[in-house]
């Protein structure tokens, strides 16, 4: 039974409240938008909670009594959340502030041990790993179904023409198999410096406190076991001082995924115009003009493009927080909390839509195929000659002084003929079917894993 209102407002006290009065402005400037932010933290503060609350008992420094109740009420703040009951203010400040107020009006002067060996220090480095393993591994899965869009449209490609390009001129004959292909592997490819920060940001802090420790005998190894954490961050003022390395890794994987859909989106805008009309975009992903009735605007392609530079300021923004700060904790690592969730709330958006515009554009074939002007097999030709012995420097003057000559060729036949490995005739889907599937099985475990850390956290005897 719950026996307090979740949006009450009585009996607020900061954390850090000694006593003396504080002027409301520098109230509002230090709080800033953090009591919004927290509001995504709600879970993952009352995971690491509970672990605590575990530890604090291991440590006999809360009775076994103690400890269930403070849990018991901690499962229930969870609950609330879920269901809109529980409402960060302003005057609360953070996360942090608002469970341990709920729980000492519920639980009186044992909810006021809560905090017992833990600065918001440690504490909101918990909550933002935890926060961030739970979103790459979603943000995982999304990239796993864009890719998954990518490998059908490639397979439905195969032997579909499209003009190969440099400097953006038409160079040589490819495929629509090989355009977006290439973005497959690329994406694939993200997934290295993606699973690169999720293995640093699996470390526990917590129990480095402000950055020093505590003189009471708590277990990290323990806490951090019981947060399916794989390892313990190991020195304190690291562990304080890491806030922001960990969050530019994050950034930094964000920003390449972000580039490639970028580009794909740039690629997407131009070969969709009506000069080229090689692939449309279905009506239902486009938007009009007030003005012009023809209008089929490719806004969120053009969205998705202005969004890569804004995740690549979020990591910008980090370093120039991070740089020069001296060692221990400084309030200005408060704003990195913001760029990391926009960061990640930014791609995610992304590479969802990006995935049901793939998933529904439509290729015409016939476009494609007159596009392949004979221009395109100068350097086929120059090939030709090589087979019939001639040097290549000499079969290349001969094609470049005669491209009036240059005749029109099957496309679908310049495809198949280039067997090398990777090529428009030897594209080795299977390869990347092969990546993806291992990469499920990974994602599936360790999103089963993180799965069963927070039911048995919530499991309250």
């Amino acid at each position: 039974m719950i026996f307090f209102l979740a949006n009450s407002r009585f009996n607020i006290m900061k954390l850090w409240d000694k006593g003396q009065t504080t002027e409301k402005s520098v109230e509002r400037f230090t709080v800033g938008n953090d009591y919004v932010l927290d509001r995504k933290l709600v879970l993952y503060d009352v995971l690491g909670s509970l672990a605590h609350v575990k530890g604090l008992e291991k440590a006999k420094i809360l009775t076994k009594d103690e400890s269930s109740q403070l849990q018991k009420a901690l499962v229930q703040i969870i609950e609330l959340d879920k269901n809109g009951q529980f409402i960060i203010s302003p005057e609360d400040e953070d996360v942090h502030t608002k469970i341990e107020n709920q729980l000492t009006q519920q639980l009186n002067d044992l909810g006021k041990k809560i905090h017992t060996g833990r600065s918001r220090n440690d504490q909101v480095l918990t909550d933002i790993r935890l926060y961030t393993k739970d979103q790459l591994l979603d943000l995982e899965g999304l990239l796993y179904d864009f890719c998954k869009a990518l490998l059908e449209i490639s397979n439905n490609s195969i032997e579909t023409p499209m003009p190969g390009r440099t400097h953006f001129q038409k160079a040589m004959p490819s495929s629509v198999a090989l355009f977006f292909s290439s973005f497959l592997e690329s994406m694939l490819d993200n997934l290295a410096p993606l699973r690169a920060a999720y293995v640093l940001n699996d470390q526990c802090p917590l129990g480095s406190a402000a950055g020093y420790g505590v003189n009471l005998p708590l277990d990290r190894d323990y806490t951090s076991s019981l947060l399916g954490f794989s390892k313990v961050q190991n020195n304190v003022l690291y562990a304080g001082s890491s806030r922001g390395k960990v969050e530019l890794e994050v950034l930094s994987a964000l920003s390449q995924v972000m580039i490639d859909l970028s580009r794909l989106a740039n690629d997407l805008i131009i070969f969709s115009s009506p000069e080229f009309s090689y692939f449309t975009l279905p009506d239902e992903y486009c938007t009009g003009s007030s003005i012009m009735p023809q209008k089929k605007n490719p806004d969120v392609l053009e969205l998705v493009r202005g969004k890569c530079p804004e995740v690549l300021s979020y990591h910008y923004r980090v370093a120039g927080i991070i740089k020069t700060l001296p060692s221990g904790y400084n309030r200005d690592m408060q704003d990195i909390k913001e760029p990391l969730m926009k960061g990640i709330e930014t791609t995610m958006s992304c590479l969802n839509i990006m995935t049901e515009i793939i998933t529904s554009i439509r290729v015409n074939s016939e476009k494609l195929t007159e596009a392949c002007t004979k221009e395109i097999y100068a350097a086929d030709e120059a090939m030709d000659k090589v087979k019939q012995g001639i040097p290549f420097r000499d079969a290349y003057r001969q094609v470049a002084e005669n491209l009036h000559r240059l005749e029109s060729k099957e496309p679908s036949e310049a495809i198949i003929n280039k067997k090398l490995v990777g090529g428009p005739g030897n594209l080795c889907l299977d390869k990347s079917r092969s990546r993806m599937d291992k990469e499920t099985r990974y994602l599936k475990s360790e999103k089963e894993r993180f799965r069963k850390t927070m039911e048995s956290l919530m499991s309250v005897k």
